[in-house]
């Protein structure tokens, strides 16, 4: 008769634990990135009245199954559900979620024990450390590759990462300016550009060169400002100060016939101190020539670039600040590899250039490779961190800490390294974005109702041993 009451207190007791475990999930239902938890039950030892025993063939009597009495029922498992949440919007800039595998991995100021989580509800703090909702530094890696100002060494330890500054760049809210060393201009050149017909722009019979070219001078001397197609375009020196240039391209008026088998035509190109401001003139003025063939692509550039020999198309100018300006001469290479010439109108622009002033940090973004890229009020960007994930053979070993923490534990295998974003068996970071609770409600409260019957079951075998133990007590009367 005790056996079933202590075994009603156990379905008391098992039933209760997966009541609290339903309620946690149920208050956690709004939590970033929790994971819920289930409950298994197991039989408590079975008590053995009777063995088995084997069929005798000799008295020809059947075997015999053993005969046991339960003791009750017991907690198997309080299993973690790693399954993914949702993903929610934020659109804050700081906000993570992790499209798969892997954890955040952080850690106290404190202390030098990972963390991981999987809440990247992350925020700055004033000295513009990335940081958990608690004040625990999020890792990453702030150290470049050798030789590279965009890609992070990931074979490096993870370290605490800093938008502001780190131990490789003492001052990431302001990136400091970079000369023009190059421009790249791209578009068409109108073929049917011809140069107003007047006394001013007819040439004598017979003058130019052999080839019917004439010199840079004579074309100059001979065109009106509405024969020039005028490109606009800004450089920078070392200290960041702006030059507003134009370039200049006339049509040479008369085609290159040398090889009648391959026509070309030339375009003139030149800057000249009219097109500087004053304070801003460079000096001599810088020419060249542009040859396309009859099929409008680019075949020659005069003269060739000696600083990008390579480029094959390009040419150089030299500038030249004023003395009071304190930076020296500089030379910018002008790429025109990007230049037609077909029968449509004019659309040359300066595509790319890598010179630009000195800016300062006024956001950030962050891509689905973890990097964190700065973004300053000078148009430019620059890489200022990588976020790092790491990975576990077994998550579901990970032990709980509270706050969205986890520890690793003997079972859930040994962080190692962090993990590249979007490599390995990690996923990818969705910036703006946070992971909701997986917590399945209609789930939960099927559970909590199959979890009260039970209960009320277990109740009702303490109260009939006990009526039954009242009956066996009466029969001495």
């Amino acid at each position: 008769m005790m056996r079933s009451m202590f075994s009603g207190v156990s379905g008391l007791r098992a039933h209760q634990t997966k009541m609290d475990v339903i309620a946690n999930n149920i208050a956690n239902v709004n939590t970033v990135a929790f994971k819920s938890s289930r409950v298994t039950f197991q039989e408590v030892l079975s008590q053995t009245i009777r063995g088995s025993s084997a069929p005798d063939s000799v008295s020809g009597r059947g075997g015999t199954n053993p005969m046991q009495v339960g003791l009750g029922v017991s907690i198997a498992s309080i299993d973690v559900i790693h399954n993914r949440g949702g993903l929610q919007r934020t659109d804050n800039l700081t906000d993570m979620a992790i499209d798969g595998e892997g954890f955040f991995i952080v850690k106290s100021p404190n202390s030098d024990l990972y963390r991981f989580t999987r809440a990247g509800n992350f925020g700055l703090d004033k000295f513009g450390n990335l940081v958990t909702a608690d004040g625990f530094y999020v890792l990453g890696w702030q150290k470049r590759k050798e030789g590279s100002v965009t890609e992070f060494d990931t074979e490096e330890p993870v370290e605490p990462l800093n938008i502001y500054e780190d131990s490789h760049n003492n001052n990431k809210r302001e990136i400091p300016a970079k000369a023009t060393t190059f421009t790249k201009f791209a578009g068409n050149l109108d073929a049917g550009y011809f140069s107003r017909v007047g006394s001013e722009a007819l040439f004598p019979y017979g003058g130019g060169s052999d080839q019917g070219n004439y010199s840079y001078q004579e074309i100059i001397s001979r065109i009106s400002g509405e024969e020039v197609f005028k490109v606009p375009y800004t450089i920078y020196d070392k200290l960041g100060r702006e030059y507003s240039v134009t370039i200049n391209f006339v049509k040479n008026l008369v085609d290159n016939v040398t090889d009648p088998d391959n026509p070309t035509t030339q375009w003139f190109w030149y800057i000249n101190d009219e097109s500087v401001p004053d304070e801003q003139k460079t000096g001599a003025p810088a020419q060249g020539v542009i040859t396309f063939n009859e099929e409008g692509r680019l075949i020659k550039v005069e003269p060739v670039s000696l600083l990008q020999p390579d480029k094959g198309f390009a040419s150089d100018i030299k500038v030249v600040p004023l003395s009071d300006y304190g930076t020296d001469d500089f030379y910018v290479t002008l790429d025109f590899s990007g230049l037609t010439q077909y029968r449509s109108k004019s659309t040359v622009v300066a595509t790319d250039s890598d010179g630009y002033a000195s800016g300062k940090l006024v956001t950030i973004n962050i891509g689905p490779d973890g990097v964190i890229m700065g973004i300053y009020n000078n148009g430019q960007k620059q890489a200022l961190g990588m976020v790092a994930l790491a990975y576990f053979e077994n998550p579901a070993g990970l032990e709980k800490l509270g706050s969205n923490l986890y520890a690793e534990s003997i079972n859930s295998g040994q962080f190692t390294k962090g993990i590249k974003p979007g490599t390995e068996a990690v996923g990818k970071i969705s910036s703006g974005m946070l992971e909701m609770s997986n917590v399945d409600l209609s789930y939960e409260f099927t559970e909590m109702i199959t979890t009260q019957r039970g209960f009320q079951a277990n109740s009702r075998i303490i109260t009939t041993s006990d009526e039954m133990l009242q009956e066996l007590v009466n029969l001495k009367r």
